[in-house]
């Protein structure tokens, strides 16, 4: 078994929350002073991380761990969940996701899956630069509009989707190879990639791709209803990032798993600062631990009550607290005998013979 690293910090939720918090200097300050022991760092924030830098110079990388590491912080994982959405955008989300790319080419959808794509590459080269091997992302969306079958979507329309969104993400898999690179996607709704059959489906047409991997959140399994202790169990082998985020989902009369349009604090189902939902961490971190997970416990704080300084403080030490120092000899170890095999067939009441 392995003991599970962390807590990490996942610093998006942060950057400019204050004016302390406006450089990468002030994030590792503030997480340190948190106790944290890692941050896991945005790629679309240039001002805190230049992606086009942390590509092409080594210097620069070895600057930003420098920085990180006179706060006693190293890096858990790099994560492109906005150029990762803008890989696959079906047109009804074309303008609400422009602004996640450069303004020059904000409105040609080419242009910037284009842009995006390269983002993707750039990422794979910066974590390789910084020693890391596992690179955050989400799947991007062509189907989400069609994610109810009412009315039913035309017939071949969701194979078709999923065919499209392998072969855009095909030259970054292949990337990630090259590299010795782990590709996590987040499952998240609005994501075509939102649980476990839908993973399964996208991995499958990429031919079981070893790079093509996953990222653990539970808090999008419950607002899902679905057994996020199980989906450890069934897909183990596929976790390679884990955000330590948690939720809650208060039956209603009134609204459900959509939510109503309603804002976070009135929806049946909303996030919460760590400890103060309903997930069952004790339950993650076992099984994870069980299962050998060997990346890193990161904290994504969201939360639509408590503010954000409580909750990483609060967070931090939750991971501290759940982190399994695993044991190096089995505890009834002592209590075993050593017992020759022609003793244990007469023990069994078995037919004897020589030992083979």
């Amino acid at each position: 078994m392995q003991t599970i690293k962390g807590p990490s910090l996942f610093i998006a939720q942060f950057i400019n929350a204050d004016p302390n918090l406006a450089t990468l200097e002030g994030l590792a300050a503030f997480a340190a002073d948190c106790k944290f022991t890692a941050l896991q760092i945005p790629t679309f924030f240039p001002n805190i991380f230049d992606l086009e830098q942390a590509a092409q110079s080594q210097s620069y990388c070895d600057d930003v761990l420098g920085i990180l590491s006179k706060h006693g912080l190293g890096i858990s994982e790099l994560t492109s969940q906005r150029q990762g959405q803008l890989i696959a955008v079906h047109p009804a989300y074309d303008r609400t996701l422009a602004h996640f790319g450069p303004e020059n080419i904000r409105y040609d959808p080419v242009a910037r899956q284009a842009w995006a794509t390269r983002q993707l590459g750039l990422a794979v080269t910066a974590s390789r630069r910084l020693k890391l091997d596992r690179l955050v992302t989400f799947s991007g969306s062509l189907l989400w509009p069609y994610f109810y079958p009412y009315p039913p979507a035309p017939a071949g329309l969701i194979d078709e989707g999923f065919r499209e969104l392998v072969q855009r993400w095909r030259p970054v898999l292949d990337a990630c190879d090259r590299e010795g690179v782990d590709l996590c996607f987040e499952l998240h709704p609005t994501e075509d990639l939102h649980d476990g059959v839908t993973f399964e489906r996208f991995l499958e047409l990429t031919g079981n791709h070893a790079r093509c991997n996953l990222l653990y959140d539970p808090s999008h399994f419950l607002l899902q209803h679905m057994d996020y202790l199980g989906f450890i169990d069934v897909y183990h082998s596929k976790i390679k990032a884990f955000h330590v985020k948690d939720a809650e989902f208060v039956m209603s009369a009134r609204s459900g798993v959509y939510g109503g349009f309603q804002d976070w604090r009135q929806r049946a189902g909303r996030f919460r600062s760590p400890g103060d939902g309903s997930i069952d961490f004790k339950g993650i971190f076992s099984r994870l631990t069980n299962h050998d997970y060997d990346g890193w416990a990161t904290l994504e704080w969201e939360c639509c009550f408590k503010n954000r300084y409580d909750g990483a403080r609060e967070g931090a030490e939750l991971i501290r607290h759940h982190i399994i120092g695993v044991t190096d000899a089995a505890f009834d170890a002592p209590m075993q005998a050593s017992v020759p095999l022609d003793e244990i067939r007469s023990i069994l009441g078995t037919p004897g013979g020589p030992a083979k």
